[in-house]
């Protein structure tokens, strides 16, 4: 392969790439906010054993729509180029609160015995990651746009 093939391919990887990790941030949260609005066993689950650990009465069922209302607006910002810097931000924040929860809490890697919600919320802050790295110039823009830079 030569350099200029190379090349190529590194420039359809930066052009589709971002569309893959926000189609799948999108894919998970809006799979999970429809078990926080349905009220699905294993939501009230994971929010009532969160609540009761940190002893917030409000918790559950307040923190699940909350959190269902956050995963939507994140779903569709990070899929909007526009708006996609600020959807990996969204992004980035809420899964880091889910996986406080689930490293530092009694709910645990192992929801119920499966870490599937763990795994996912690890693949979501890892394309999260990756979107903030991949569109960086984009970040250094909007932190100048806010007045932080």
């Amino acid at each position: 392969m030569s350099f200029v093939e190379f090349g190529a391919r590194m420039q359809n990887v930066q052009r589709y790439l971002p569309w893959v990790l926000s189609i799948y941030i999108a894919l998970i949260f809006l799979q999970s906010l429809a078990f926080k609005f349905q009220s699905a066993p294993e939501s009230i689950y994971i929010f009532q054993t969160i609540e009761d650990w940190i002893g917030l009465a409000f918790f559950e069922p307040g923190m699940r729509y909350l959190i269902g209302v956050a995963e939507f607006i994140v779903s569709v910002l990070v899929l909007i180029p526009a708006t996609r810097i600020i959807g990996a931000i969204g992004a980035l924040a809420v899964i880091t609160g889910a996986l406080f929860f689930h490293l530092f809490s009694p709910l645990g890697i192992f929801v119920q015995g499966d870490p599937t919600l763990f795994i996912m919320a690890v693949g979501v802050f890892l394309s999260a990651a990756g979107l903030l790295y991949l569109l960086q110039e984009n970040f250094e823009d909007l932190m100048k746009d806010i007045g932080l830079r």
